[in-house]
């Protein structure tokens, strides 16, 4: 009997990881092995560290991005967007009116706010220097009633980091032609 439970047990703690593990890609395992997210990530120029780093870091203020830090010696950079506030579209309409709730609904009014953080890390290697970027949406969600909860989420999609890496290409070019 004790096996049976045990044999239970490890199969119910299972599948709690597989479900937690997959919530955080919102429902849906990822389609990407870690691999290819890492190939689609990073990108190597034939151009110092220095050059290569400014390009980035200028690209990512290009793209509206605040710097938060950045040291060029570690090769680490981190940016985040302006912040996006958005409100149920119930709350717009009914939001003062209904005080908590959202009178078509009966759902608590919530307020959500999106921004997107962005991280490049930057390495010599040999006589190349390779970049790899990393994109994660950060939504936080707050309900009139106080409850906040947050979300980040990658971004995966490939078009992203392949106009991110054009512009760093130009502006390394732009650098090099100095």
């Amino acid at each position: 009997m004790k096996g049976l439970h045990a044999s239970v047990l490890m199969t119910l703690t299972t599948a709690a990881f597989t479900f937690t593990g997959c919530a955080e890609f919102q429902g849906q395992p990822p389609t990407m092995t870690p691999l290819e997210i890492q190939s689609m990530q990073t990108r190597e120029y034939e151009s110092p560290k220095k050059t290569v780093f400014s390009s980035v870091m200028s690209v990512l203020q290009d793209l509206g991005y605040t710097i938060n830090g950045a040291d060029r010696e570690t090769g680490f950079i981190t940016a985040e967007s302006a912040t996006q506030n958005a409100t149920g579209g119930v709350e717009i309409f009914h939001g003062i009116l209904s005080g908590t709730h959202s009178i078509l609904s009966g759902t608590p009014a919530t307020q959500s706010i999106e921004q997107t953080a962005a991280t490049a890390f930057i390495e010599e290697i040999g006589d190349r220097t390779r970049v790899r970027l990393n994109f994660v949406t950060k939504r936080q969600s707050s309900s009139a009633q106080g409850q906040t909860t947050r979300r980040d989420t990658p971004i995966l999609d490939v078009q992203i980091y392949t106009n991110a890496f054009e512009r760093i290409e130009n502006a390394v070019f732009i650098r090099s032609g100095d």
